[in-house]
């Protein structure tokens, strides 16, 4: 042990040894190797044209079906790809539905605008107050 003030204990090299091996295995215990790679169907991808006197870049390839309906289905409405929403925010417009369909023909539901006697006078008075102040 140190007797002085500001000496410090030699290094143990055998404790740091087992502090990083057990350190070690318990990373190696928590973490998953991800092995399966694909493109992110959220980047736009740009497609560049090929040289045009190269035969490998004119020959035609086979397009891949699964990457196609990936990129669709990440270019499609939150609506479409979902069953039910997946925030709080989807929830409001999700049902986009109305839940009674529109009659113009149903009295109880459509009101149309209706001017009496009084309604003309007045839209006339207004019209005719704003056209006296457009003037000056």
């Amino acid at each position: 042990m140190a007797d002085k003030k500001g000496e410090k204990d030699p290094v143990n090299f055998v404790h740091q040894n087992s502090i990083l091996c057990e350190t070690i295995t318990k990373e190696n215990r928590c973490q998953k190797i991800f092995t399966k790679y694909g493109i992110n169907p959220f980047k736009k991808i740009h497609v560049l044209a090929g040289k045009p006197n190269s035969t490998h870049d004119t020959a035609e390839g086979e397009e891949d079906s699964h990457f196609l309906r990936v990129i669709e289905r990440a270019n499609q409405e939150p609506v479409k790809k979902y069953s039910f929403p997946q925030t709080e925010a989807q929830e409001y417009g999700w049902i986009s539905r109305p839940l009674v369909e529109h009659d113009t023909g149903d009295k109880r539901l459509c009101f149309h605008r209706q001017n009496s006697s009084i309604t003309k006078y007045m839209d006339a008075a207004w019209r005719i107050k704003e056209q006296q102040e457009n003037m000056n």
